[in-house]
Order: C-alpha cells, then sequence, then structure tokens
C-alpha cells in the first residue's frame, strides 16, 4: 500500500460509521454510474472511497448489497418527487408539468442514481427486476389513482393510461440528458413533453373538476 493510500484509509478509519458509510456509497454510485455493475470492482470502489477493502466489507457483504443500496434510494428519491407533483395542487394541467419535471429533474442529478434506475445491466438480476417492478407499478398507481378520480374511468383504463404517460416522459427524459451539447433547457424540454402528455389526457372528460375560488 502506498503512503498515499495508506493516508487515505488512515483519514477514513478516523471518520464515524454512518459518515463513512455515505463516503461508500457516494465512491459506489459515481463507479457503477461510469461503468455499471459488471464492469465495477469492489478495489476500485474501496479506492475512489478512500477506505481499505476490510472496511468496505465491514458496511456492505458483497458488491451486489451495496447496489441494491444505491437503487433502492434512487427509486426512493423519484417515487417522492412524484408523490409531491400529484399532492401539490389541485389542478391536472400543474400536475402533469410537475410530473414530467419530477422525470427530468432525476435524470439530470449529477451524480445521481438515474442510471441504476433507468439503465441497469442488471435488470435480469431477480432482485433489481423485482424492484423495478413495484417502482413502476407504483408510480403508475399514484398517477391512475388521479386520473381515475378526475375521469370516473375503471382502474384497469386508467392505469393502461398511467403506464402509458410513464413510458413517454421516462424515454423522453433519456433521450434529452443524451443530447449532449444539442440539450434544451431543462424548462424548455419540460415544458414540451408536458404539452404533449396533457393534449392527451385532457381528452377525457372531468367527472370532478378542480374547485375555482
Amino acid at each position: 500500500m502506498t503512503t498515499s493510500t495508506s493516508s487515505h484509509v488512515a483519514r477514513a478509519a478516523r471518520l464515524p460509521r454512518e459518515e463513512r458509510r455515505q463516503q461508500v456509497l457516494s465512491a459506489a454510485l459515481e463507479v457503477f454510474s461510469a461503468v455499471g455493475y459488471h464492469a465495477a470492482s469492489m478495489d476500485e470502489i474501496a479506492e475512489r472511497a478512500g477506505v481499505s477493502k476490510p472496511v468496505l466489507y465491514q458496511h456492505f457483504p458483497g458488491k451486489l448489497e451495496l447496489y441494491l443500496e444505491l437503487l433502492d434510494t434512487g427509486v426512493d428519491d423519484l417515487l417522492e418527487a412524484a408523490r409531491q407533483a400529484l399532492s401539490g395542487t389541485s389542478d391536472n394541467a400543474t400536475r402533469v408539468r410537475a410530473m414530467v419535471n419530477a422525470y427530468f429533474r432525476f435524470v439530470e442529478e449529477p451524480g445521481g442514481a438515474f442510471r441504476l434506475v433507468f439503465e441497469s445491466d442488471l435488470a435480469h438480476e431477480p432482485a433489481v427486476s423485482a424492484r423495478m417492478d413495484a417502482a413502476e407499478l407504483t408510480l403508475a398507481t399514484m398517477s391512475a389513482a388521479v386520473i381515475a378520480d378526475d375521469t370516473g374511468l375503471s382502474h384497469e383504463e386508467a392505469m393502461l393510461l398511467a403506464s402509458g404517460m410513464q413510458g413517454l416522459v421516462h424515454v423522453a427524459a433519456r433521450r434529452w440528458l443524451r443530447s449532449g451539447a444539442t440539450r434544451l433547457p431543462r424548462d424548455q424540454a419540460t415544458d414540451l413533453v408536458a404539452a404533449l402528455a396533457w393534449r392527451g389526457i385532457s381528452g377525457f372528460p372531468l367527472t370532478h373538476p378542480p374547485q375555482t375560488e
């Protein structure tokens, strides 16, 4: 071990346990996001975190457990953003835009977990696919509840519409992120996709229009 690596490990050893754990998670997220699950190594994660491998394994018994914790955190962040988007207003056009914006903000977040959530190279791992299926179901169910309440559509009809809108926003947000130098400002991109989604969903008549003051 080099002197530089030794000093990193010594400094890490003096950190409180929870702070050191967050340091490991942050380093792992950077590595997984950059190279994917399969190409990432615990050696690289430990080096990026400035800890020894024994210290790393004190917090996480293996690479999969570390990955799943990051995935859970990313999913929770997206679900919470979606809940806030839907509960923040009773105006449905505003709700649609807020939901679209939640996706765009999620993929834009520097160092965020969107690649683990949307572009995982471990999608066929049962523990990962179960989490992703549950997240997609939860997102669709939240939107479907609003759609059903406002339109009088059945649960299955509302779920189908909610899933369609979810797919539209999901793909558009990823495409926007990849556009690089030609990328539109986030607000402009959000407005465009929200307008498309709203033109579709607003075609269904409201059975319970929002109250105006």
